[in-house]
């Protein structure tokens, strides 16, 4: 497939650095605030020894612990190319023994997706380091039945021993080493029947679920020695599900007794009670299950007990969110794991479950009693800050598998959704006669969960504006406060790309995914993403994935996953078409000069097979970059001709921002292959390079990172990531001394176009020809800054060891001799 690269266009001689050394830069990165959340919560775990400790895993964000101003520390903001698949955590524990210790399963896919297999995380200091104990299987972060768990357990009284349930058939395994090491259970033979979709050709969906959870039965055995019996649940249908073991896992058999209707997602034991409380669904969640059960199970008599909360017409959804509370013995709470109408559900119980209070309830149809206030205001998109008793708009949430109460407070909460975690400090509320009303807000400050698919800095207006998946976009007038809404008119979940005129900033364009009820998925602002408004010449049902608007916003070129590129004049209905503004296919670069009419094949891109994208200087024509999977290239004529950047062996995202002095070059960022993988700066055109990201901030992968630069800031860049959100980052450190000076080199080549090629616009409309010399005032330009030019006053002169050098009508540059 043809990738689409929306550019913006750079100027200066065309220049190739000699091969050197990359020098770090010290950085200070921080998130862009959302206001927490964004994505799937699956789990939520309280360490039951030491007050206040608590851990959150995601799908796609990695994990995080709790801080005791309700925020949340994210702990694997290290994974890079190499770990990416660290930020999929599919299991969780926290030593009940020594709460220092932590322990992630960790892997994104067990399909053909994600070609590495997965590993057991461990930290000895609450998750300020890891080392990474390698399994000879994949894990499924982000798999189906991700909610189900935990899959991870340490032994309460010999916490050396540890067991994991696999997915796809792998097993049960155990370490003795505190995750050190693992081996197989080869006594437990069960690894479960149940696949989604046994006929998808993906793999996504026609995997094994496997093991869904393990949990120890502390009030068997003693302090030192191996805790006896074990139970685990296992995602099969028709058949046993609960096993148990006696002899600290040695032997298994079927728990007597059990259900087989559904999958269990959830095995919590209540010691006090001497019981075992398990929740089921008939889909493995999250965002499947129709009906379900919950089950108490004695350990004293070996009897199980229906305790469902609800039944007939309304059990119209699974159980998947379960907790009780050790400091009130009988009190369990239970979540529909997918009421998506009227409102999600949760339960609670102080009598193990003999009956049950709702978290809302029928009044006359179709009005609600909700006993519950509500409060987003620290993510103020996810709704209106008020209880809202309209049938349908989810506040309480939705994929509700992680429900926890503190085992220190049974006033604290946390619930888990699909966008968020929310939860309280009056849970006791709920137990009253008479008006309880607990408390529900929002408290995933610090869980920047979300996936970034475009992001835009324009030289005017909001700082920054991105393209989301799943919670559409924002415009970000604040790096540090919540934006108070997403987008709407018209509305779909995931806004694919986003663009801007570069000679009128104000103007926007973006495209969906085909998500919206209104069937067209192009949308087009006028006053910098405040309002939108339809672009009601778009095809219905036609979507994604890249899109470009002119310079002065009456052109939007769209390429289409489905009908090709399309190109709208003055928002007239979209016709196909072949052109492009700027556009790379493979190693050859296109342009065209005037609005998609024509285009024409221009210079190569060395062997490139894949271009990734172009960017142009924001005011001076001609001047283009373009990075590929060769390098990254750099043209000054509009890309008749390129140099290749020696030294940079691959490259993905790239961006320009604020120049380092004033009339210099724009700051070039690049996520590159620069002599080791990172994000780096160069701060003149390419010749030297400072490598801007470290140890601690990998951004999960730099392949897949988006990257802006700031046109205001020197030395500002955005990062979207794929799961931990957006980070801004600002010079921290001194820079490194330059060591490479400028070779010249440049090649071109046409050739026949494609009639698939992917599209986008440039920041200035004139094409030109550059004049032999340059022209201008008198007197000394900076190093790299403007020396010359068609309607140019400023000085022409070059410091000691640079040249003016040409690089169109409109500009020449003073570059390195």
């Amino acid at each position: 497939m043809f990738k689409l690269h929306i550019i913006a266009v750079l100027a200066a001689a065309a220049i190739s650095p000699l091969v050197h050394a990359v020098s770090s830069q010290a950085y200070t990165w921080k998130n862009v605030k959302i206001g927490g959340g964004g994505g799937f919560v699956p789990g939520i775990v309280f360490n039951p020894k030491e007050k206040g400790l608590a851990y959150a895993r995601t799908d796609i964000g990695g994990a995080y612990r709790l801080n005791s101003d309700n925020s949340w520390t994210p702990l694997l903001d290290f994974a890079d190319d190499a770990r990416w698949n660290y930020w999929g955590a599919d299991a969780l524990a926290t030593d009940p023994v020594d709460p220092k210790r932590l322990y992630i399963a960790t892997g994104m896919y067990t399909n053909s997706w994600d070609p590495n297999n997965g590993q057991i995380l461990i930290s000895t200091d609450y998750g300020a380091s890891f080392t990474a104990s390698p399994l000879p299987f994949k894990v499924g972060g982000n798999m189906p039945g991700r909610g189900m768990g935990e899959r991870l357990a340490v032994d309460p009284h010999s916490n050396n021993i540890l067991f994991f349930g696999a997915r796809s058939g792998n097993g049960l395994w155990k370490s003795t080493n505190f995750g050190a090491t693992w081996t197989k259970v080869t006594s437990f033979t069960n690894t479960g029947t149940f696949i989604p979709d046994s006929s998808d050709s993906s793999g996504y969906n026609s995997d094994k679920i496997g093991i869904a959870w393990v949990t120890f039965d502390s009030t068997t055995g003693s302090s030192g020695s191996p805790t006896p019996r074990i139970f685990v649940g296992v995602a099969s249908k028709g058949a046993s599900n609960v096993f148990t073991s006696t002899d600290a896992g040695a032997t298994w058999s079927a728990v007597a007794g059990q259900d087989t209707t559904f999958l269990p997602h959830k095995g919590v034991l209540s010691p006090a009670e001497s019981a075992l409380y398990v929740t089921y669904s008939d889909g493995a969640g999250p965002y499947d299950g129709t009906s379900g059960a919950i089950y108490k199970y004695s350990l004293t008599s070996s009897t199980w007990t229906n305790i469902t909360p609800v039944s007939g017409s309304d059990l119209y959804f699974g159980f998947g969110g379960l907790t009780v509370d050790p400091q009130k013995p009988g009190t369990v709470m239970v979540a529909a794991l997918n009421s998506w109408w009227p409102e999600g559900q949760i339960f609670r119980s102080t009598n193990g479950g003999t009956t049950w209070t709702p978290l809302w309830a029928w009044a006359n149809y179709p009005e609600m009693n909700k006993y519950y206030t509500y409060s987003d205001s620290l993510a103020p998109w996810l709704g209106p800050n008020y209880v809202d008793g309209t049938a349908g708009n989810l506040q309480v949430g939705w994929m509700m598998e992680a429900l926890v109460i503190d085992p220190f407070d049974s006033n604290h909460w946390l619930y888990g959704t699909g966008a968020t975690i929310y939860g309280g400090h009056d849970l006791l509320k709920w137990d009253a006669a008479t008006g309880r009303n607990v408390s529900i807000s929002s408290l995933a400050d610090g869980i920047e969960e979300t996936a970034i698919l475009g992001l835009i800095s324009p030289p005017s207006g909001p700082t920054l504006i991105s393209a989301v998946g799943d919670i559409q976009g924002f415009v970000h007038n604040s790096l540090t406060a919540a934006p108070a809404h997403s987008w709407t008119n018209p509305e779909w979940s995931t806004t694919s790309d986003i663009d801007f005129a570069g000679n009128a900033p104000s103007k926007l364009v973006r495209i969906g995914t085909g998500d919206s009820s209104q069937g067209k998925q192009v949308a087009f602002s006028n006053d910098a993403g405040a309002t939108w408004a339809q672009h009601y010449g778009a095809a219905d049902n036609v979507n994604g994935n890249k899109v470009a608007i002119s310079a002065d916003g009456t052109a939007i070129l769209w390429r289409t996953t489905s009908n090709g590129i399309q190109i709208s004049n003055n928002q007239a209905t979209f016709t196909q078409t072949n052109a492009v503004f700027y556009a790379a296919n493979g190693n050859t670069f296109y342009r065209s000069s005037d609005t998609g009419a024509t285009f024409t094949a221009q210079g190569t891109l060395g062997s490139s097979t894949s271009p990734r994208k172009i960017v142009v200087h924001p005011t001076v024509t001609g001047d283009v970059w373009v990075s590929t999977d060769k390098g990254l290239f750099h043209s000054t004529n509009n890309g008749a001709s390129f140099s290749a950047i020696s030294g940079v062996t691959q490259a993905w995202a790239i961006a320009l921002g604020a120049p380092a002095t004033s009339g210099g070059y724009p700051a070039l960022f690049a996520a590159a292959d620069i002599g080791g993988i990172g994000i780096f700066r160069s701060n003149d055109a390419g010749v030297n390079w400072v490598k801007i990201n470290d140890a601690a901030h990998g951004f999960g992968s730099a392949a897949s990172a988006i990257i802006s630069g700031d046109p205001r800031t020197y030395g500002r860049v955005y990062i979207g990531t794929n799961g931990r959100g957006i980070f801004y980052g600002d010079v921290a450190g001194s820079q490194p001394p330059n060591t490479a000076t400028a070779t010249s080199t440049a090649t071109s080549v046409s050739s026949t176009p494609s009639s698939s090629i992917p599209v986008t616009s440039t920041r200035s409309s004139t094409t030109t020809t550059a004049p032999s010399t340059p022209t201008g005032g008198t007197g000394t330009a900076p190093q790299y800054g403007q020396c010359g030019g068609n309607g140019w006053t400023g000085p022409t002169a070059c410091p000691s060891g640079f040249t003016c050098t040409v690089g169109n009508e409109w500009y020449s540059q003073c570059i390195p001799t």
